[in-house]
């Protein structure tokens, strides 16, 4: 099979676009247009993922079996939001794996779908994001697994409005332009939050911006409403008066995930188990602590204590196995996606999954 056009095409698009994210660690610094640069990705990997499907098939199962003859990887490349930053502050991860001989470089993103596309190319290694960016990416072809679950924190998103907003209740969105992150979970909490009031996605006017980029619009009034997720929630509710439409209590019941890319999942299970049992640790301590990790996360956000203690008091902590009611519960957000054609094709969550043999390897204990 000859892929080195595609391999060629991938590696420029790497090069031009990629650099920039480790050399700046802010993936929103050279792309102000955060669709096409998910359009890219996912034509990239399109193109060649449907010319390797025959050669790739089955490659979990012998890489899985051949696991002890891999190369274990000496740097995990761990892509994160400024919502996780606490586990790069504490150092912890660095001093768990540097007995093995592992080192850990931290990548910052924006939101998932960003973060994610990183994760298509090769950029990063391991990662969090919400529920929604990994459908994107596997309808995109994109080699990614998911390794744990995030506790839901419902309360910790929210539909904002500019405080003289005149529109008070759901139903007032109709026809307004409602801004959030394509692909991400503020995406998916919109779209429950119009089903449970009875509006199809087609009566607003969606309009895609990562965090900053929506905010300034709001400030600026040139949207109606910002979906968003804590930290930013929180922010803005301080900093610029923005008043709650509604939050994602009684409708989201969803967190994120931990997710890495097939190939560093089925090389590493070690190294996988020592990052989710620090993770754990760390927000074991985190949900006793809630007052110090506002005081910690303060000054690294630059976001005043009070409204870092807001943020931090609607937070659940916890990491949950992969388990048969969380991937039923993802399947459901693929389907909602795909059936309002947001997705270019129809996909099946459990693709995405490792074998049970896989998870317990690594996987935290409750």
């Amino acid at each position: 099979m000859k892929t080195s056009f595609f391999v060629q095409f991938i590696t420029e698009f790497k090069k031009k676009f990629l650099s920039q994210i480790i050399y700046k660690n802010r993936l929103f610094s050279f792309i102000p247009f955060p669709v096409a640069g998910a359009f890219l990705t996912g034509l990239c990997l399109s193109l060649l993922f449907a010319a390797c499907t025959a050669n790739n098939t089955n490659n979990t199962n012998v890489s899985s079996a051949n696991n002890s003859n891999q190369t274990k990887a000496s740097v995990v490349k761990f892509g994160y939001q400024k919502s996780a930053i606490l586990l790069k502050s504490k150092g912890v991860l660095e001093k768990r794996l540097q007995p093995q001989g592992v080192s850990v470089d931290w990548i910052e993103f924006p939101a998932g779908p960003q973060l994610l596309e990183a994760m298509n190319v090769g950029s990063i290694d391991f990662g969090h994001t919400g529920e929604s960016p990994p459908i994107f990416a596997q309808a995109a072809g994109a080699s990614l697994t998911y390794i744990a679950g995030i506790a839901p924190s419902p309360a910790g998103q929210a539909i904002l409005v500019p405080s003289d907003s005149p529109i008070k209740t759901v139903s007032d969105l109709k026809g307004k332009k409602v801004a959030f992150q394509k692909g991400s979970s503020a995406h998916y909490m919109l779209l429950q939050v119009l089903e449970k009031f009875g509006l199809q996605y087609s009566d607003i006017q969606p309009i895609y911006l990562p965090p900053a980029d929506a905010r300034a619009a709001l400030v600026k009034g040139s949207l109606d409403a910002w979906v968003i997720w804590d930290p930013f929630y929180a922010a803005a509710q301080k900093a610029i008066n923005a008043h709650v439409l509604i939050d994602g209590t009684e409708i989201n019941k969803q967190g994120g995930y931990y997710l890495a890319s097939r190939k560093f999942a089925t090389e590493n299970p070690e190294t996988i188990k020592a990052i989710l049992e620090e993770i754990k640790t760390l927000e074991e301590w985190s949900d006793k602590h809630r007052d110090e990790v506002a005081a910690k996360l303060s000054p690294v956000l630059g976001i005043d204590l009070e409204t870092m203690k807001t943020a931090t008091k609607r937070r659940k902590f916890g990491v949950v196995p992969i388990d048969s009611n969380l991937i039923a519960l993802q399947q459901k957000v693929a389907d909602k996606f795909y059936e309002l054609k947001l997705i270019p094709k129809q996909i099946d969550v459990k693709e995405a999954m490792l074998s049970p043999e896989q998870y317990a390897a690594f996987s935290p204990k409750n």
